[in-house]
């Protein structure tokens, strides 16, 4: 028998630069230009039906200005499209069209399309360039910075996907003005989620200035982005993929949230879903003693502050929920675990240096009932 060692180490620089402002159309042209794709000539701009009408000729614009052609490719709004079927019929197109290798992408839009985009991207020729331009609150404060890339499935959320790095993200605050209000209180739960776990800071201010968030003031919508950016970068910088552990914190309220979400047919949108979410955990972590009333209170009237709900609709069964916490991508072995904070700003850590309790199925029953 013969047995031949690959040796194939490497180091590899995924940084990348996020550029927050307004109107930055400007810049995008500059950078495409200036080769932020690499060699790329043709560009597949992936977008939705919303952000299309809104915002799909000026990323056109933009990117033939510097010299590129480019394709746009559109699906239906919504997270019902982030399915393993629509990024199928993306690369059908694109490959109807003749992208090659020599492509890049450009994911415009919400979560959803720089999610879909960038897995997309992440295994189009095994691998092309992209970056992503956030439309929204939601996507400026989680999606499109981390490089985590997924699909939904009828079983699970993002469990099917990948992790790969844009080559740049851009976050115009400006395009938050075609936002409706729901999607703007929506997107604010993921700040918030962010002001719990590792901002105390971030937390107060958003206290504080919530009325001129809600009315997006550029000069507080810049603040919260920014300050989302440091929280998410200290973690993914200390745990890219997951290797760790850490970066498990950022998973805070979405326990309940993602099945509640899923329950509710996307009805719940994800940031009203992560909001029930962020009370179970607190609930939970008061339990544990790990929070106060007092700090359960302001997290209660933050979440309500900001638009959102902090109870369970009538139509999600408590008894079905609780089989579909079961489905999380933190259970290990058939054991449930719940991150938890730890007051305002911070997470609870466990046995072994985990960032995440297991919690026992009659535990997390009673916590339901408080949701």
């Amino acid at each position: 028998m013969g047995n031949f060692h690959v040796e194939l180490k490497k180091i590899v620089d995924d940084s990348y630069n996020i550029e927050t402002g307004c109107d930055l159309w400007d810049m995008l042209k500059a950078d495409l230009k200036n080769g932020i794709l690499g060699k790329s000539k043709k560009i597949a701009l992936i977008t939705d039906s919303t952000v299309m009408e809104l915002y799909g000729k000026c990323a056109e614009e933009a990117i033939k200005k510097a010299g590129l052609d480019v394709n746009t490719y559109v699906f239906p709004a919504g997270e019902k499209s982030k399915t393993r079927a629509t990024k199928e019929m993306l690369e059908d197109a694109m490959l109807a069209d003749g992208f090659k290798r020599d492509c890049g992408v450009v994911a415009l839009g919400g979560g959803v399309v720089t999610d879909l985009a960038g897995f997309l991207a992440g295994t189009y020729c095994r691998g092309v360039p992209y970056i992503s331009y956030a439309t929204t609150v939601l996507a400026a404060a989680d999606a499109a910075v981390g490089g985590k890339t997924a699909v939904d499935t009828p079983l699970a959320t993002n469990l099917i996907g990948l992790f790969y790095q844009p080559k740049k993200v851009y976050i115009d605050v400006a395009t938050w003005k075609t936002l409706p209000a729901r999607q703007v209180s929506s997107g604010l739960a993921e700040t918030i989620k962010h002001g719990c776990l590792g901002d105390k800071e971030l937390f107060e201010y958003l206290e504080a200035n919530m009325e001129k968030i809600r009315a997006l003031d550029p000069d507080a919508c810049k603040y919260i982005s920014e300050a989302n950016v440091k929280v998410k970068y200290n973690v993914v910088m200390n745990d890219e993929r997951e290797e760790s552990g850490y970066r498990e914190v950022l998973n805070l309220g979405h326990t309940v949230g993602r099945a509640a979400e899923t329950l509710s047919n996307y009805t719940l949108t994800h940031g009203e879903a992560v909001s029930i979410g962020l009370m179970a955990q607190a609930y939970l972590a008061e339990k544990m003693g790990f929070m106060n009333n007092t700090e359960i209170k302001r997290l209660e009237d933050l979440l309500l502050g900001a638009g959102l709900p902090v109870r369970l609709p009538g139509s999600i069964s408590r008894d079905e929920l609780l089989e579909k916490l079961y489905t999380d991508k933190k259970v290990r072995s058939g054991d449930l675990r719940f991150v938890l904070q730890k007051g305002i700003g911070n997470v609870a850590t466990f046995e072994g240096g985990s960032y995440a309790l297991k919690v026992s199925k009659q535990q997390a029953a009673e916590i339901l009932k408080l949701i």
